[in-house]
């Protein structure tokens, strides 16, 4: 027959209870004994029975030697968690003081924009006004000073420019040649001593060249016209 599924609870009758104690610590022995031969482990059992008496096995030299072991063991684990969960809580304080530290710079933010001054004091508003009177002086010789660099940049320019507008008119004027052209000089003859000079600016004048006495020459155009 097959049998049933064991209850897990405290057996009442003490000889079945001893009996049942017997062949579970026998087995249990058995199977420590086995796992250290398969699979090479180090293995170490204690077992004390209802009236005390010890049941111990040890797959290394000694059952001593496998609990120095363990307590070694658990002291490294023990430490290691220790200082994990104290750089937990290192962190989380860390967080919830830059949170605090974030809700005060923004609350103070906040009051420059003149937001949320309702429950300000009269020293607090006071100690506000001379914060921005100094960032607003700051502010103003920042700007005065950018101002009065964009000014010395823009002379240095117009320096610049003009020099080289004087240098272009001074190779220009080399280049170019004179634009008025040199007058003719016309020679005209001695204006006779027996003869009046005219008055009339309406009277024409001759301004032919005549080699020779002046007289002859015109009596020799007029006969030839």
């Amino acid at each position: 027959m097959v049998r049933g599924k064991t209850e897990m609870k405290r057996i009442e009758n003490a000889t079945s209870r001893q009996v049942t104690f017997s062949k579970r610590r026998n087995g249990l022995l058995k199977k420590a004994f086995e796992l250290s031969v398969l699979c090479d482990a180090e293995v170490g059992l204690i077992v004390f029975s209802p009236r005390g008496k010890l049941h111990e096995f040890a797959s290394a030299a000694s059952l001593q030697k496998t609990i120095d072991r363990y307590k070694s063991y658990t002291r490294e684990n023990l430490s290691s968690k220790a200082i994990q969960q104290q750089n937990i809580q290192q962190v989380k304080a860390d967080a919830l003081s830059l949170a605090n530290r974030l809700e005060a710079l923004e609350k103070s933010k906040r009051k420059f924009l003149g937001e949320n001054l309702e429950d300000c004091s009269v020293e607090e508003l006071h100690s506000l006004e001379v914060k921005l009177e100094k960032s607003l002086h700051i502010i103003r010789g920042k700007k005065t000073q950018l101002l009065e660099q964009q000014i010395a940049k823009l002379k240095e320019k117009e320096r610049t420019l003009l020099k080289d507008n004087k240098e272009l008119r001074e190779k220009q004027r080399d280049v170019q040649p004179p634009l008025v052209a040199p007058a003719v000089t016309r020679c005209l003859p001695p204006w006779p001593r027996n003869l009046p000079v005219p008055c009339n600016h309406d009277v024409d004048v001759e301004t032919e060249l005549y080699i020779g006495l002046p007289g002859r020459e015109r009596s020799a155009n007029r006969d030839s016209g």
